[in-house]
């Protein structure tokens, strides 16, 4: 059996989670999620904790089984506790500010970028080099920070641009790192 697949979930206290064939619908204090899983795969609850259940061995239920249970873990995490990323600009006069729900960078083109925060999400800027991408839906609040930082992938030779908090930057050497003898 998957060793994922057959941890079960626990399901924290104030929290509803609704299992209607292949619907999985998780409601708690930050919102709610709804997710539809495979056909063949099986949702029970018992004692405060989901099960998950395939029908077979074969290579794709197995697939399936570790995928499910952690597509609803991460919808009971997201609705109860939330997910985060953070991200730092590096670069001079490179910054950030937040005005309502729209984020302006400025990074160096020759015009600020303006993004609108997506349904569900919130971003926080708590300095002007650093932002904060919130919310309880873990794949919306992955894409939101990756298109945030495709607007200025950090430069290789200076590492100038907008990069995770926890990413490390492998810099090149410039021109002149070679000939050094």
């Amino acid at each position: 059996m998957s060793r994922i697949g057959r941890m079960p979930i626990a399901i924290p206290a104030g929290m509803k989670v609704d299992v209607d064939g292949c619907q999985v619908a998780v409601k708690g204090p930050k919102g709610t999620l709804s997710l539809a899983i495979h056909k063949d795969m099986r949702i029970r609850e018992e004692d405060g904790k989901l099960h998950i259940e395939r029908p077979s061995d074969s290579k794709l239920h197995k697939a399936l089984h570790g995928l499910t249970r952690s597509l609803v873990q991460n919808m009971v995490t997201g609705v109860s506790v939330g997910f985060e990323k953070a991200l730092d600009i590096q670069g001079v006069g490179f910054k950030a500010a937040k005005n309502g729900k729209t984020l302006t960078l400025t990074i160096g083109l020759s015009h600020t970028v303006e993004m609108v925060d997506p349904d569900g999400i919130v971003v926080e800027v708590p300095a002007p080099n650093k932002i904060v991408v919130k919310g309880c839906d873990k794949q919306l609040v992955g894409e939101t920070a990756a298109k945030i930082r495709a607007k200025r992938v950090p430069d290789a030779y200076q590492g100038k641009g907008i990069k995770y908090a926890d990413e490390v930057l492998k810099l090149k050497e410039g021109k002149t790192g070679g000939k050094a003898k």
